[in-house]
């Protein structure tokens, strides 16, 4: 088996199970049953991109630190406004930390992360989906 082929199986575990766990974290706001899901989904999503910080310490490049701390007090910053402003700009946090997450499969900005963002991406977008389907669909996001 070669590496390439080793990669791309990884890859293709990691978009798999990134969905699985997606559609998961999209129900998962209905257990908070007495929070708006908003809100629940403002948390989550802050703290998925928080987990970069740790991968950032680990990787310990300063600007690779600092980048990323950058990037969490923006993602908390729109969250804040998110939970009582549209829930659409839950909907963009998700796709745009997916497409962070594409950045960083295809830079590797921060080591040692091979397999953390195609599994990060396909949660991001798959929560993202569910998201948009009930928005469509006439939830309300801010009860």
């Amino acid at each position: 088996m070669t590496v390439t082929t080793t990669h791309s199986s990884t890859t293709t575990r990691a978009l798999s199970w990134g969905v699985a766990v997606g559609i998961t974290q999209a129900g998962l706001a209905m257990a908070f049953w007495w929070l708006p899901p908003s809100t629940i989904h403002a948390l989550m999503v802050t703290m998925i991109a928080g987990v970069y910080i740790g991968f950032a310490v680990a990787d310990g490049r300063t600007k690779v630190i600092i980048t990323e701390s950058a990037v969490v007090v923006a993602f908390v910053t729109v969250a804040a406004i998110a939970v009582t402003a549209t829930a659409w700009l839950v909907v963009a946090l998700y796709v745009a930390h997916g497409i962070k997450d594409l950045w960083q499969h295809r830079t590797q900005f921060v080591r040692g992360t091979r397999w953390w963002p195609p599994f990060c991406l396909a949660v991001d977008f798959a929560v993202a989906g569910i998201i948009a389907a009930q928005l469509l669909l006439g939830a309300n996001f801010h009860s």
